[in-house]
């Protein structure tokens, strides 16, 4: 007697993968919250305050890990997915530049927030020329430019060719972002977390490295 191996599908097999993904799901999102209520506890009661900043550094904890999704997770996948479609024409190219930039601009504007809430109390005002912020905010024009070309244009192919340049022109800002506080003088802090020379006391370093953790699993997840 002949029996014929299952073959992908086979709707038991389907069923099993199925089941299979959201058993993994729902462990990550157990994993996710679990490391956020941590993150939480240790960031808003366990850390002690900055000696000159006091209670703000606790925006410290938001702040720069939105930075780190939005413009560095973010625009780097734009990069990746608008470099790979201009190279290659195929709508998964476009489809994972399109996706990066939507979490790139939600957690840029949050960076922005999250920057202006901080800088009342410890600079004295929301807003500052800063280079830093402005090329922050260049890069979060960028984004919604983005999303506007995507959204005026019918043609998928000159949609994806002109949202690619773009998103390439959104990507080259990201490093003048990262260097700014080194090449221009302004009222942003200089590089917190040199591995070299670590300026965090050890509890605030090892806070913010799981709510950066943390906020990488909830991108991932989302």
């Amino acid at each position: 007697m002949t029996t014929t191996a299952p073959t992908a599908q086979d709707p038991g097999r389907r069923a099993a993968r199925t089941g299979t993904g959201s058993r993994f799901t729902r462990v990550f999102g157990v994993l996710t919250l679990a490391m956020m209520a941590v993150q939480l506890l240790l960031a808003l009661y366990a850390s002690p305050p900055e000696v000159t900043q006091g209670q703000a550094v606790r925006l410290f904890y938001l702040h720069v890990p939105l930075a780190i999704a939005g413009g560095y997770l973010g625009v780097g996948l734009l990069a990746v997915g608008s470099v790979g479609y201009l190279w290659k024409r195929t709508m998964f190219w476009d489809v994972l530049a399109a996706a990066a930039a939507e979490l790139a601009l939600l957690f840029t504007g949050l960076t922005l927030l999250t920057g202006s809430l901080w800088g009342r109390p410890v600079w004295g005002t929301y807003w500052e020329w800063d280079p830093r912020l402005t090329l922050t905010a260049v890069l979060f024009v960028l984004l919604i430019g983005y999303w506007a070309m995507r959204s005026a244009t019918v043609d998928p192919q000159v949609r994806g060719r002109r949202s690619a340049v773009i998103g390439l022109l959104a990507a080259a800002d990201v490093p003048l972002i990262r260097l700014s506080v080194d090449w221009w003088r302004g009222l942003h802090q200089t590089t917190t977390l040199n591995p070299l020379d670590p300026s965090l006391d050890g509890l605030m370093l090892f806070t913010f490295f799981l709510d950066r953790k943390s906020t990488r699993l909830n991108s991932s997840h989302t």
